[in-house]
């Protein structure tokens, strides 16, 4: 397993800690936890939702342009 760092102003510091509190988890612990599930997403989650507005907006587009 691999380690990585990053810097967090202090404000988005005690926002994390402050969220994590709720969760009742350690920061370190959310951060992963929200990480895998971001990176367990199917890819094609945006561009279909994306696809799906332009095409059930497309006669408003159309009336626009």
């Amino acid at each position: 397993m691999s380690t990585i760092t990053i810097t967090l102003s202090d404000e988005r510091l005690l926002r994390l800690k402050e969220l994590a509190k709720e969760a009742k988890l350690a920061p370190e612990d959310l951060i992963r936890d929200s990480i895998e599930e971001w990176l367990s997403r199917p890819k094609d989650d945006f561009a279909r939702a994306a696809n799906y507005v332009l095409q059930k907006n497309a006669e408003l587009y159309r009336r626009l342009a």
